[in-house]
């Protein structure tokens, strides 16, 4: 068990700004339980035709492990262990030897594991767990996309950290998660509670951003370009509401409760979402297969202008979102 020195140091208490979001969050779910009971018992009841989301099967296979693999077990900021990223659990080791670490330079490894992130992760909403039974399962949510790279790059002895905030999504992506009148309600109740995040890795003297969040395929289902190696996702897809912007060595206490609990009263609400992407990805296999991942993206770009909520400030100090 982390001692409180531990604790403390390594950033798993949350950050002022996190804080404030979590407990916000936390009175709002107390609110809409109290006024929408019917409603929740509802979305919690599984109807006869049982789930419709099926995990797909993991898009790798599972490097072999040797213990002589080298691995970096620096007791370091942003190198070593944190909450849920165990860098030096032997599935991450036996998978960073296996996209070239030690043998790559430090920029080529980086670049392979934000690929890997990327490319292979299927997104799923569920609570979060190690990065060990990540990359087993083969699927996550964004946290745990961002995960597996961090935890990838520390194994390979290259600093590593987490970029989180609170977001505004283009329309295409809000269609994916809102699903059934309770999302509706919570979004509507809470607005910018949503937390996103993206790696970043220490690469000749600079943070260098990395996105590993949605792949190539639900990028193209919803027209948007395709995020690459040290590409901010910030102002293509999403955008960061103002002050919620934190960087921190782990993913801190706290960001599982939301999750855990939706899942508790709503899973039929979670497996609809899941279907949801797994249909997105599916779409955009279609498109890129028809005109090729270079050249759609290279269209793409072109034309793209996204569109978000506007943050506006209000002297209640409260965040309102006007269309």
């Amino acid at each position: 068990m982390a001692s409180f020195k531990e604790i403390k140091e390594r950033g798993y208490l949350p950050q002022k700004n996190l804080r404030r979001l979590l407990i916000f969050g936390t009175l709002i779910l107390i609110k809409m339980l109290i006024t929408n009971l019917s409603l929740i018992r509802k979305l919690s009841q599984i109807p006869s035709t049982g789930k419709q989301y099926i995990r797909p099967p993991r898009r790798y296979d599972l490097p072999k492990f040797d213990k002589d693999m080298r691995y970096c077990d620096a007791n370091e900021k942003y190198l070593r262990p944190t909450l849920y990223c165990n860098s030096h659990a032997p599935e991450i080791i036996a998978l960073a030897h296996e996209l070239g670490a030690y043998k790559k330079s430090d920029r080529e490894f980086a670049k392979a594991a934000f690929e890997f992130a990327k490319r292979k992760i299927t997104l799923e909403m569920m609570s979060l767990d190690g990065v060990e039974y990540t990359i087993r399962r083969g699927a996550g949510t964004c946290l745990h996309e961002i995960t597996v790279f961090v935890a990838l790059c520390r194994a390979a002895g290259i600093k590593a950290r987490y970029k989180l905030y609170s977001l505004t999504m283009i329309q295409a992506w809000e269609d994916t998660m809102i699903v059934d009148p309770m999302v509706k309600k919570f979004q509507d109740a809470m607005g910018y509670f949503m937390i996103h995040g993206e790696g970043e890795v220490f690469l000749d003297g600079k943070w260098v951003v990395c996105d590993v969040g949605p792949t190539p395929e639900r990028q193209a289902a919803t027209k948007t370009p395709i995020s690459r190696f040290g590409e901010d996702s910030i102002g293509m897809w999403l955008n960061a509401v103002p002050g919620t912007i934190m960087f921190t060595e782990s993913l801190p206490y706290g960001l599982n409760i939301m999750m855990r609990f939706v899942q508790k009263i709503a899973p039929m609400t979670i497996d609809k979402v899941n279907k949801n992407i797994l249909d997105e990805i599916n779409r955009g296999k279609e498109i890129l297969k028809e005109k090729g991942e270079e050249n759609y993206d290279k269209e793409i770009r072109k034309s793209f202008k996204p569109k978000f909520p506007e943050p506006v400030l209000k002297k209640k100090k409260s965040i309102i979102f006007e269309k």
